[in-house]
């Protein structure tokens, strides 16, 4: 998988909180109607503030439609997508990654 920073190809969705070498802690703001650059992330955990209703493009192709409600959590392995925020209200969230 090339790794494609989201910090550095979606600076306006995407801001470095803290970073410690092997760990980083990102925020994650989408507004309503938006999607990010296709970007990548190495494991991480996600915690959504503010949720919605999201279309998560895949590098395969493939998408999904999600409705997060605030407060979901989720993990995944290293993956490469675009998220696209397909409903009324921004999504917040707060990403954990493991570098």
């Amino acid at each position: 998988m090339d790794y494609k920073d989201p910090i550095k190809v979606s600076p306006s969705n995407y801001k470095l909180l803290l970073e410690d070498g092997d760990y980083r802690l990102v925020e994650m703001w989408l507004p309503a109607g938006t999607s990010d650059i296709e970007h990548s992330h190495p494991n991480e955990m996600v915690y959504f503030i503010n949720g919605g209703k999201a279309r998560i493009h895949l590098s395969d192709g493939k998408s999904v439609e999600l409705d997060i409600p605030d407060g979901h959590c989720m993990k995944h392995e290293p993956w490469t997508h675009r998220v696209e925020n397909i409903g009324t209200t921004d999504i917040k969230a707060i990403l954990f990654e493991r570098m």
